[in-house]
């Protein structure tokens, strides 16, 4: 490679020949055995393939921590078409990298956005109560949701979702809670975890399962530059603006909060910039 354009040369077609590559055929990955008592982690997914976009540190807690981690469905999209594709897509890459799965509902739940929270609230506080018995039956160390600004409608349905079940569990109950980005960035995350290159093609091995999804749009092959500008951003987001960036490919970002005594509160984590190495501390 002699200039940048050898560099945006090479880019390019690695994704284009990356764009040939089978979808959906990989091996389950290798994964330590998890304890049957092991603390929980949930993950309230608002689309199958969301728990491979997030799942840097779900994976991370797997297999450094050995905790047990269980993707929940809330929704399997809003094509009633596909919403049976949906699911078995998303049993195969759970399968892929080593999640539990939870189907909230066969056909997952319905309408999970503002307009229903604020419109039919019957309808509504169903789908709490799904999620809220999910919660009392797990009681999680920690629980994984969408921040509450993350652009699609029910990304953000879900965020609510989820508060509102957590505020009616006991009063004693107290649990890590894991705010995710995608479709929009949280403009305060405070955790970057770095993801090595073996954990990045697992996530994109067991994301290209949503065959689905990925066929009319590749984004599994994004999932890389995704995650290389989480690192431009998250080392002044999370590592303190002006700072020097730390020596990491790919990561994705997090906003680490305490929910307990019915009060969600932003907590700084152990490490905020956490590398390869180093342990999710849980507190």
């Amino acid at each position: 490679m002699q200039n940048y354009r050898d560099f945006v040369d090479a880019v390019a077609q690695a994704v284009k020949q990356a764009g040939d590559l089978p979808l959906g055929a990989s091996a389950p990955c290798s994964n330590p055995q998890i304890a049957e008592d092991a603390p929980e982690v949930m993950l309230m997914s608002p689309h199958p393939d969301d728990e491979c976009i997030i799942g840097t540190l779900p994976l991370r807690l797997l297999r450094q921590n050995r905790m047990k981690v269980t993707n929940v469905a809330v929704t399997q999209g809003s094509r009633k078409d596909r919403q049976t594709a949906r699911f078995q897509e998303l049993q195969e890459a759970c399968n892929c990298i080593g999640l539990q799965l939870i189907q909230t509902q066969k056909g997952g739940l319905e309408n999970i956005k503002l307009d229903t929270r604020q419109n039919t609230p019957k309808k509504w506080w169903e789908s709490v109560n799904v999620i809220l018995k999910i919660l009392q039956s797990t009681l999680p160390a920690i629980v994984f949701m969408p921040h509450a600004d993350d652009w699609n409608s029910t990304h953000i349905g879900t965020h609510y979702l989820v508060m509102d079940a957590l505020k009616i569990m006991p009063p004693d109950f107290s649990c890590i809670v894991v705010e995710t980005e995608y479709w929009q960035p949280m403009t305060d995350p405070n955790l970057m975890v770095e993801c090595d290159s073996a954990m990045l093609a697992e996530l994109i091995n067991a994301l290209t399962f949503h065959r689905g999804e990925v066929a009319r749009n590749p984004y599994h092959l994004a999932l890389p530059a995704w995650m290389q500008d989480n690192v431009r951003r998250g080392s002044e987001l999370a590592g303190g603006q002006g700072e020097s960036a730390p020596n990491f490919l790919f990561a994705t970002l997090y906003r680490i909060s305490h929910w307990q005594n019915g009060v969600l509160t932003k907590t700084d984590p152990a490490q905020r910039l956490l590398d390869c190495r180093s342990v999710f501390q849980t507190g």
